[in-house]
């Protein structure tokens, strides 16, 4: 029997990979051959979807990308034939921790999880105390994967520490920011590793609830995750006794809305409440008043999938990797205008030069790079002088640039950086929860004043710069907290995009 591997990640889907499977079953059909197609997760390398492998004697061998018109050489070899996975540069050069499993097993198959390592860090845990299991976390140095890079284990222990009858764990998928799908790939490609991580956090804090928070334009994810917690639940993974220890755990799917600010922690879980998804002002710290009014942990998906492997390998292994205060990997998001764009997981450290130039290939239209925005919509662009950077926290912020999901965006030297800018503050209009006032208002002003700039007013340019202060000191959230990143950013390195001469003069 021919036994094939095909991803039903949504990228891999939106390249055609359903026509394919369909393409396949057809040709195996025809030629009497009996074939087994398991559909696995993407392995990240979303230029060469679909991506299809064939299992051989030595190994994977690779085929893509594949077209429905070309599937006869999955049977006879052919030019689409890349050779074996593992062997593929791209993929081995990587650092493959959180992502270890995704688009080499069934996700949907407990017992493949198992054989390839995955309940190793639960079974771990269940024999631990909660102020173990913290303090693994704490000396492992993850912080959080999904903005400001908080310290997992600090969130933990004060959760820990926190009395009350009740606490929760919660997912926070709401992966709304542009570039940026490693949860969306690894909860359609490995769902138990977050689950285990879930649960993992449960024993650590003393929570018997989960909720994993998934955005409604991940329909495949939402499925993926529903039916992965029902088959935990029934092999006992999940529920009263986890993993026969004795100790509740329970998760719940729920599907947000469609509004970007909830992926902000408090607005979620207001939209987790059944509330309208606005800000809440802190103090109160979710960590002791969060869902319900309980102490709540709301950490990322990736920072939450990435604790199995920090209970079955220890500390000390995943806190070996990186640099500075940045431990453990990173899964770089590659996109916009470059050849390689996908998930590349890697130790902090790399520079971004690396980053664009090796890892992504350049840029797809074959011009110089002007630009890299990293963090998502609210992320600064970064200038090709600020390229040898190491990629970390701190370093990072010493460049008035935040390292946020490490979503990287990729853009020419045909970009106008004035029109970037005043997209940042148009999205933050549109998107802003209407709570607070520099957010609400700021950014309304912030368009009306780059459009200004683009009419040759130079006078707007400082109260430009000082609305952008007001907003980063004064908003609730993120939100408009960070849309000065951007805009200032764009102002601050390229002023000739912003200068009604200099454009003449270069048109």
């Amino acid at each position: 029997m021919l036994k094939v591997y095909i991803p039903r990640d949504a990228a891999a889907k939106a390249l055609g990979a359903e026509d394919v499977v369909a393409a396949l079953r057809a040709e195996a059909a025809r030629r009497g051959v009996e074939v087994s197609i398991i559909r696995n997760g993407s392995r990240g390398m979303v230029w060469l979807e679909p991506l299809v492998e064939v299992e051989t004697p030595e190994g994977r061998v690779a085929f893509g990308p594949m077209t429905p018109a070309a599937v006869a050489q999955v049977f006879d070899g052919g030019p689409l034939s890349l050779g074996l996975t593992e062997d593929l540069p791209w993929l081995k050069a990587q650092t493959r921790l959180t992502f270890a499993r995704c688009g080499i097993i069934d996700p949907l198959s407990l017992a493949d999880y198992r054989a390839h390592g995955g309940l190793e860090g639960l079974a771990k845990a269940v024999a631990m105390t909660g102020a173990e299991i913290v303090n693994e976390v704490s000396q492992s140095g993850l912080r959080g994967r999904g903005g400001a890079g908080f310290p997992t284990g600090i969130k933990w222990k004060t959760v820990h520490d926190a009395a009350a009858p009740q606490k929760y764990i919660v997912a926070n998928a709401d992966e709304g920011d542009s570039g940026t799908f490693a949860d969306r790939m690894i909860m359609e490609g490995d769902p138990f590793v977050l689950i285990e991580g879930m649960a993992i956090a449960g024993l650590a804090v003393g929570a018997t609830k989960g909720f994993v928070y998934i955005r409604s334009e991940y329909p495949d994810a939402i499925e993926v995750m529903t039916e992965a917690v029902a088959i935990a639940t029934r092999e006992g993974v999940l529920g009263a006794s986890v993993l026969g220890s004795g100790k509740a755990f329970d998760l719940e799917i729920r599907t947000g809305a469609g509004a970007y600010v909830c992926g902000e922690e408090t607005s979620l879980l207001n939209s987790l409440e059944g509330k309208r998804g606005t800000v809440r002002a802190k103090p109160p710290l979710p960590a002791l008043q969060g869902f319900m009014n309980r102490p709540t942990v709301v950490n990322n998906v990736i920072s939450l999938a990435s604790v199995p492997v920090i209970l079955a390998k220890g500390a000390a292994f995943y806190a070996g990797f990186g640099l500075g205060r940045s431990r453990g990997t990173i899964p770089l998001q590659i996109a916009g205008n470059v050849k390689q764009g996908g998930l590349y997981e890697i130790a902090f450290g790399l520079s971004l030069r690396e980053i664009v130039q090796q890892i992504g290939g350049g840029t797809a239209s074959g011009r110089p790079v002007k630009a890299v925005q990293v963090g998502g919509p609210l992320g600064a662009y970064l200038a090709p002088h600020q390229f040898d950077i190491p990629f970390g926290y701190e370093e990072y912020s010493g460049q008035n640039a935040l390292i946020g999901h490490a979503g990287l965006t990729v853009f020419d030297d045909s970009a106008d950086m004035l029109k970037l800018a005043r997209f940042a503050m148009e999205f933050c209009a549109i998107e802003s929860c209407g709570k607070c006032t520099p957010c609400r208002i700021g950014a309304v002003r912030g368009v009306e004043t780059i459009d200004r700039i683009g009419r040759g007013d130079a006078a707007a340019i400082p109260l430009l710069t000082d609305l952008c202060d007001t907003m980063k000191s004064g908003s609730l959230c993120a939100l408009g907290g960070f849309t000065p990143y951007p805009v200032m950013s764009a102002l601050t390195h390229f002023p000739d995009d912003f200068s009604a001469t200099a454009k003449e003069a270069a048109e």
